[in-house]
């Protein structure tokens, strides 16, 4: 078991007990991206990530100024959003940003409240609760805002019964290839600007009763070249986490840096999947053409006894075939979890994706910390912006 892992206290217990239940959230509702072109966006996910047809909202359904596919994995649920004018605001977002996350919808018991709770405690809000319904019932939405132009999206569903929300309808489809395994989001990570990891920190203790279960210091996070620091925001039952990055001071350029220049501001880094099975998962991936980050070098592989420590008489999958497909292992005093990174999904170099399979471990990989990031700067130094 790694050192590092070895000094983190999670004390999750103690944390989902204690954290405040005046924002009780159900788990992630969905995620949604403004890209520039809804239609082959959504042919990629389903091609290249497994993703199945869900619903659908546009001109046929009486959407005038934008278009939306719904895609659906397991318990997984993203919307791809396409300004259909050159007045959307939704353009300004994809001239700014390129396609990126806008949209990070909570699913909760009562939007009202949740809307009321937290505009009390200081949000800014973006949507005032809304009451939406067609002949399946009704679905009520309310928003604020959260770094950057991202939004938290509150999603009460419970006297719904259609496909997704109303002015969606079922979206049929002929091509629907098979799911790669993707069960549900992990994780989602921010990336903020200089000095403003602690202020959002505070926002989520305060304005969303989170907890701050998890952080990890440019002494932890760092290679030779570059640095960062990131803390873990957990809900009080522990279903919603979300990792906040800031760049730290480094010889060269950050990671968290290049994002926050090409993003051109705070948002959305990853989302992290889960998988029961990610030696299966990353097979089909690659060879659906889904392209991952260069592989640690061979002593990472064989150091991986040592940092599993107890945990190897329990571990079920082949290290020759960790390696080959280029996926890290990591363990904490609870169990071990598997993990392997995208590159970038985008021309620009902001949003990727992590697949990751937890085998009872909670904490977020560690110990990988520094094999993957020198692997990332191998790739800002291809790019040229290391």
């Amino acid at each position: 078991m790694s050192k590092d892992i070895k000094s983190v206290d999670y004390g999750l217990e103690k944390i989902f007990e204690g954290a405040q239940d005046f924002l009780p959230l159900l788990g992630t509702d969905y995620v949604e991206f403004y890209v520039g072109n809804a239609k082959q966006a959504a042919h990629y996910y389903k091609t290249a990530f497994g993703y199945q047809s869900y619903a659908y909202k546009g001109l046929e359904t009486g959407s005038k100024d934008e278009v939306s596919y719904v895609l659906k994995q397991d318990k997984i649920k993203l919307v791809l959003t396409t300004p259909l004018n050159s007045k959307s605001p939704i353009n300004d977002h994809i001239v700014k940003h390129g396609d990126g996350v806008k949209v990070i919808a909570l699913w909760v018991e009562d939007a009202r409240k949740a809307f009321e709770e937290t505009t009390s405690r200081g949000a800014k809000p973006y949507m005032e609760p809304q009451v939406e319904t067609d002949e399946h019932g009704e679905v009520v939405r309310s928003g604020i805002y959260t770094y950057g132009e991202t939004v938290h999206v509150f999603v009460e569903r419970k006297n719904y019964k259609g496909t997704f929300l109303p002015g969606f309808r079922a979206w049929e489809s002929d091509y629907n290839p098979s799911s790669t395994g993707l069960k549900y989001i992990d994780h989602m990570v921010g990336n903020v600007g200089w000095g403003q990891m602690n202020t959002w920190v505070k926002w989520y203790e305060e304005v969303m009763g989170f907890e701050n279960f998890l952080s990890f210091d440019d002494k932890q996070i760092h290679t030779e070249y570059s640095a960062l620091m990131s803390k873990v925001m957990s809900n009080g039952n522990g279903r919603v986490k979300f990792p906040i990055n800031e760049p730290a001071k480094g010889i060269k350029k950050s990671q968290i840096e290049e994002y926050l220049d090409f993003y051109e501001g705070a948002g959305v880094q990853h989302l992290a999947l889960a998988t029961d099975d990610i030696i299966s998962t990353i097979t089909e991936l690659k060879a659906r053409g889904v392209e991952f980050l260069p592989a640690p070098p061979p002593t990472y592989y064989e150091e991986i006894p040592k940092r599993l420590g107890e945990h190897m008489a329990i571990m079920k999958e082949d290290i020759g075939k960790l390696q080959e497909l280029s996926i890290m292992v990591d363990a904490d005093e609870e169990g071990y979890l598997l993990q392997i990174f995208t590159k970038p999904v985008e021309d620009r170099p902001t949003l990727f994706f992590e697949i990751i399979q937890r085998m009872g471990a909670r904490g977020f990989g560690a110990g990988n910390f520094k094999a993957l990031f020198e692997s990332i700067e191998r790739e800002q130094a291809n790019r040229g912006t290391l």
